[in-house]
């Protein structure tokens, strides 16, 4: 149901994708329980036509990296309707999940669960509007936003910022039909003029760039595949149950706890759990693969480590590339149909949106336990953030792993700052 715009609001949240869904649906369930004077109203601005998550990058057969367990919800409220469990009830695919054997769905079925848990919330959502800037007006914030013909403004107590993650391309790169990042790859692929030199050029050495390889390298039977790559090989990904301890929600009280000293060693040891690594039985296969094409005589796959690219030069059929060898100094140009840029990503910049709310340096430094930013002076409302708080919450900060705890945590700091305004009322 759409909430009046000219009334102040508990929460507005800007972006809704897997993390602002998760705040949405924990609101609907304190609501459920909540007298009606204690509910919380909420409203979401998303610059999306409509709710989707990484739908470029939904390649076959790609599977999640975590357990199903750690969904919207499990493990803030293990008996939530919204679970993955009662989706694979509704769907009838309950005893078939189990007979897969795998805590591990694929990426298309746990996207098609985040769509499920989206119509089942029906959270109030101003789709295709992007938040512009947050001010102050009249004792609360005001979220100013573009929307389709017309300027949006909602009034609110509390603001989450969800921003997410934006593509991140070399320096000097300009995206292209040719020349694009991952992470809207089977877009980009459907647009790119027809393939004539036979050739794709993969840059990254992570889990996105071994499975654009494997999609291009299956996907284009007659084409090589490049993969070009500081590192000697892949590393592969450190998911052992001890590691993962760095992703249980205990672990973000204790990182927080920590100095900034023994906070930076501790995602300096454990990099290999989330970032530049890739997963053992992938790798496998692609050796697999290029092994196989050693053996006949026919080689498609080339992985070329201790390399980088020095220079692309667009033609009018191709990328002309010059990739370094960076142990021997040769330089190798070569003409490719497109250059994938699996080079990672880079949080929103949550300083432009806040503007004159915060001063510099305090979305880095200064964010409370509760993921509540702390500034310099009292604002007129609570701006939390999801995201961008890797130095002070640890590895889950951008993280679905922690969805389910940090959207309650969320929702129980707003519950409890309205409580003791109104004890303060009164």
């Amino acid at each position: 149901m759409r909430t009046e715009s000219s009334s102040v609001i508990d929460i507005v949240g800007v972006g809704f994708g897997p993390s602002n869904l998760g705040l949405a649906i924990a609101i609907e369930e304190h609501n459920a329980e909540a007298a009606a004077e204690d509910r919380i109203t909420a409203a979401f601005v998303e610059s999306k036509p409509q709710f989707a998550w990484h739908p470029g990058m939904l390649l076959p057969g790609t599977t999640m990296q975590i357990s199903f367990l750690k969904d919207l919800v499990t493990q803030r409220n293990a008996t939530s309707e919204f679970s993955f469990l009662n989706y694979l009830a509704e769907r009838g695919r309950m005893a078939h999940f189990i007979n897969h054997q795998t805590f591990f769905p694929t990426r298309r079925e746990f996207s098609d669960y985040l769509e499920w848990a989206n119509e089942k919330v029906g959270a109030d959502v101003y789709y295709g509007t992007r938040a512009e800037s947050i001010r102050e007006a009249d004792g609360h914030l005001v979220v100013d936003a573009d929307g389709p013909g017309s300027r949006v403004s909602l009034n609110a107590r509390n603001v989450v910022v969800a921003g997410g993650l934006r593509e991140a391309l070399p320096s000097g790169v300009t995206a292209s039909p040719r020349q694009f990042h991952n992470h809207r790859l089977l877009d980009h692929l459907a647009a790119m003029p027809e393939p004539t030199n036979n050739r794709f050029l993969v840059v990254g050495a992570g889990q996105s760039a071994a499975e654009v390889v494997e999609y291009l390298h299956g996907t284009y039977p007659n084409a090589e595949v490049h993969n070009v790559f500081a590192k000697y090989g892949y590393v592969p990904a450190d998911d052992s149950p001890y590691a993962n301890r760095i992703f249980d929600a205990t672990a973000v009280d204790e990182f927080y706890a920590a100095d900034e000293t023994q906070r930076a060693a501790l995602l300096d040891y454990h990099r290999s759990t989330n970032y530049s690594c890739v997963d053992l039985d992938l790798i496998r296969e692609l050796y697999r693969r290029e092994y196989a094409e050693h053996v006949e005589g026919e080689r498609r796959l080339f992985m070329r480590g201790a390399s980088r690219v020095v220079s692309t030069e667009e033609q009018p059929d191709a990328v002309r590339v010059a990739v370094e060898n960076m142990l021997t100094g040769e330089i190798e140009a070569t003409a490719v149909d497109a250059v994938v840029y699996a080079t990672g990503f880079t949080p929103t910049n949550l300083g432009d949106l806040l503007g004159d709310l915060v001063e510099p340096g305090e979305l880095t430094g200064g964010v409370d336990r509760d993921y509540r930013v702390a500034t310099t002076r009292p604002l007129s409302g609570g701006v939390y953030t999801q995201g961008s708080t890797e130095q002070t919450h640890g590895l889950t900060s951008s993280l679905l792993s922690n969805i389910a705890i940090r959207s309650g945590e969320i929702l129980q700091s707003v519950v409890s700052a309205r409580t003791l305004s109104y004890s303060y009322s009164a």
